[in-house]
């Protein structure tokens, strides 16, 4: 072998040892980097939501059928923007409104019935009055007049007793006796006439004042009886008149009509129904269901958060950043509800509006690769074995 070739062979090798070196120090330095990436580094960990919306911040207001029923006309139309009290929906009330005019038309019987009784009883009133005052006069007059007979026959009497004294010691006649006797017997049986005449005036008054009685109470029946007709027909038209006022449906709110179930004239509508809701005007918010274990103790206010809308690919339109506002602390529907406020870019091509659905993801802390990987290991060594198994199956 000539001198050349030994030299140029231990020139390759010097270089061979020199490249093993190189590539040691390197993967070396490469692990000790990565070590140090795995242990310090800090990375933003993330929950995601595939079950998120876009809400206004004020409840919508559910469209409901009060009552079961045939449509008539509806004006529930999906975009339609209502003011309160707006009619929505008309459901048939022919029955109700023949019944209300039934009670109506035995109100306007029964009313005058009832003025007539009323007039009926204030003129027996005042004729009562008016022959008790009468009674009174007449009755005073004729004890005025027992008095007067009762006074003349007494002295009819003295009279009579005087004159029979002096015809017995013979100073008058005995036909003069005779007369002033017999006047006596006259103007007492005057005065006995009077004093009948004044008990018969009161009797009569009596009898009177007893059949006024008993035909005022009559009056009063027939009066108590008619006014409770009364009061059961006006109560019932009121019902009547509530039930045909439900049966026509008006927005509460106003608003647009965000959603319709499609009902048509004609068609029949259930009780409690959905018909629709009315999306009152007012600030966006994004609302999203979290698992309980994704959400409860590591979802806080405040932490930031991205929004990405179905049908708006967020490689051409962008995610729409957001601001966790609010936790749910119960579960509703196995579910945490979180809420959170919405922060477009002013050049967003995104046109936000109620019910867009999409997916949030929430940055809820920062570790380091080795923390995540190891929370991940211990979870997944901490499920029951059910559970591995029912994963290990085909």
């Amino acid at each position: 072998m000539s001198s050349t070739f030994a030299q140029s062979l231990r020139a390759l090798d010097a270089d061979r040892g020199r490249g093993t070196t190189l590539g040691l120090l390197a993967a070396v330095g490469l692990l000790a980097a990565w070590t140090l990436w795995f242990f310090r580094a800090g990375v933003s960990v993330h929950e995601a939501s595939n079950d998120a919306r876009i809400e206004v911040a004020q409840a919508a207001h559910s469209i409901d059928a009060p009552v079961a029923g045939r449509v008539v006309d509806t004006w529930i139309v999906l975009g339609r923007e209502v003011q309160a009290g707006d009619v929505l929906l008309a459901i048939d009330a022919d029955a109700e409104r023949m019944r209300l005019a039934e009670e109506e038309a035995r109100l306007g019987s029964v009313q005058p019935q009832l003025e007539a009784l009323g007039r009926q009883l204030t003129s027996l009133t005042r004729s009562l009055t008016s022959e008790r005052a009468a009674t009174a006069t007449a009755l005073e007059q004729a004890r005025a007049h027992s008095e007067d007979t009762r006074i003349a026959a007494a002295q009819a009497d003295d009279e009579a007793r005087r004159a029979g004294r002096l015809a017995a010691q013979g100073a008058i006649s005995e036909v003069e006796g005779l007369r002033a006797r017999a006047l006596a017997d006259s103007e007492r049986a005057a005065a006995g006439s009077a004093a009948l005449e004044s008990g018969r005036l009161a009797a009569a008054q009596g009898a009177r004042d007893m059949e006024a009685a008993s035909r005022e109470e009559e009056l009063r029946r027939a009066m108590a009886s008619l006014e409770g007709q009364r009061r059961v027909a006006v109560a019932a038209a009121d019902v009547l008149r509530r039930e045909i006022a439900r049966r026509t449906i008006r927005a509460e709110i106003a608003g647009r009509i965000g959603q319709d179930s499609i009902v048509r004239p004609g068609e029949y509508v259930k009780e409690g129904q959905r018909l629709g809701e009315i999306v009152p005007p007012g600030r966006l918010r994004a609302v999203a269901d979290f698992a309980p274990e994704a959400a409860l103790g590591r979802i806080r206010p405040g932490q930031p958060a991205r929004l990405r809308l179905d049908g708006f690919p967020w490689t051409q339109y962008g995610v729409v950043p957001a601001t966790v506002t609010a936790v749910g602390g119960e579960l509703h529907a196995g579910n945490v509800r979180v809420e959170l406020e919405l922060e477009p870019a002013p050049g967003s091509r995104i046109p936000l509006q109620h019910g867009l659905p999409g997916t949030v993801e929430i940055d809820v802390e920062r570790a380091t690769p080795a923390e995540i990987v190891f929370r991940a290991s211990g979870r997944a060594l901490g499920r029951p074995v059910a559970a591995l198994r029912a994963d290990a199956k085909p």
